[in-house]
């Protein structure tokens, strides 16, 4: 499986493949984990983006959607079965606590019952904050306790490019560690998605309606990405303290392969965005983007 693509390994757009998978990843760092809260707050993710969560309305963002958030938590799952390869140590309930904050990530993005101006995208620009606020008031509902709720609100801090990581307050080494992976993994479960090209011209319209960036357009806003991935790279190398080193030791214990999967399909896709950019001017580059953009379904769940 040396020349598998990330697309490859399971089936990302089903849901019993996501939790299946999640389950077998922490099943071998931990055989006696607990995975109810987990198992509770998927099922709950799961209701709130397709609209079935008291309070709330369906998902209406097609970036930051239910797709993005199952990515996001497998891309998490992967680093902490890695790092524990690697000889880190994590407690179960901080596991539990890290699957947690990674469904709740980007809960900001979905609208009350009562808000019905716009798209979720318009609080782009508060959506970590109003993430978080959706993890406190319902964490305790999970079973987490005072302190848990505390640094999982902290993890999700870190998945904010605003945020100032090393002025944050960890209440310990573990919980850091597992803050930067979350912002890793919201970081690769975007940039490795096979898709992410032509999903940009759905970020440009919650960005847009969100009035974030200075984007005039869905071309700018991919020849811009070109910067953001050296951006990425930097963020993730120095503020993120390279937690992505874990990735390769997860692939390699689990599918026998020596790489890193995420950072394959990223270069891939970063080296392709610079090719169809560089042609004439005249030709729009989004005309060389053709895989099909396709909204997250929830066949069923667990």
């Amino acid at each position: 499986m040396s020349e598998a693509l990330l697309s490859d390994l399971i089936r990302a757009d089903s849901l019993p493949s996501v939790i299946k998978e999640i389950r077998e990843i922490l099943y071998s760092i931990s055989p006696g984990i607990d995975l109810s809260m987990v198992i509770s707050a998927f099922n709950m993710t799961v209701d709130l983006y397709e609209g079935r969560f008291p309070g709330y309305q369906r998902c209406n963002t097609l970036y930051h959607d239910l797709r993005h958030t199952t990515d996001t938590i497998i891309a998490m799952a992967r680093l902490v079965h890695g790092a524990f390869i690697a000889g880190e140590r994590f407690s179960d309930r901080m596991v539990a606590l890290a699957m947690i904050t990674a469904l709740f990530h980007d809960a900001g993005y979905i609208l009350e019952e009562s808000d019905y101006e716009g798209t979720g995208a318009k609080y782009t620009a508060h959506h970590v904050e109003r993430s978080i606020t959706f993890f406190v008031r319902f964490g305790e509902d999970l079973g987490l306790d005072p302190s848990e709720i505390e640094e999982g609100r902290k993890m999700i801090l870190c998945t904010d490019l605003a945020a100032t990581i090393p002025e944050i307050q960890f209440a310990s080494k573990e919980v850091a560690l597992l803050g930067k992976m979350l912002g890793v993994a919201d970081l690769f479960a975007q940039m490795a998605d096979r898709t992410y090209l032509e999903k940009l011209s759905f970020l440009y319209k919650e960005f847009k309606e969100g009035k974030v960036g200075d984007y005039t357009s869905e071309i700018d806003l991919l020849r811009k990405t070109v910067g953001f991935y050296d951006f990425t790279e930097n963020r993730v190398k120095t503020v993120l303290g390279g937690v992505d080193r874990f990735m390769k030791h997860h692939f390699k214990e689990r599918f026998g392969i020596d790489s890193d999967l995420y950072r394959r399909s990223i270069l891939n896709q970063k080296n392709y965005l610079q090719q169809i950019l560089a042609k004439p001017d005249a030709i729009d580059p989004r005309h060389f983007l053709k895989r099909k953009k396709t909204k997250s379904k929830a066949h069923r769940k667990p």
